[in-house]
């Protein structure tokens, strides 16, 4: 992480000065894969409860990947996205 004299600054440029690109690819990339897997979930009308009697994931993990205070290991996410009709996908970088 490098220095930075935030005050008065946009988040923008704050996490451009604060994060190396890396980390903010792999903070964005989080965000919209949680972000995925809220949608579907809501999409489906499931309950997190609901889920984890689907998935095998307690509740409280899913509760807190949803939040984002959690940073959830590749077997649980493929346990969650399964009932989900979801699957990941490698794609190249753009």
């Amino acid at each position: 992480m490098k220095k930075s004299n935030a005050i008065g600054s946009k988040w923008d440029d704050v996490r451009k000065e604060v994060f190396t690109p890396e980390e903010i690819a792999e903070s964005d990339l989080r965000v919209a894969l949680i972000g995925e897997l809220i949608k579907a979930r809501q999409a489906k009308g499931l309950s997190q409860k609901k889920l984890e009697e689907m998935s095998g994931v307690k509740q409280p993990i899913i509760a807190r990947m949803e939040k984002g205070t959690t940073n959830p290991q590749l077997d649980t996410v493929l346990k969650i996205l399964a009932p989900l009709g979801k699957t990941l996908k490698i794609v190249p970088l753009k």
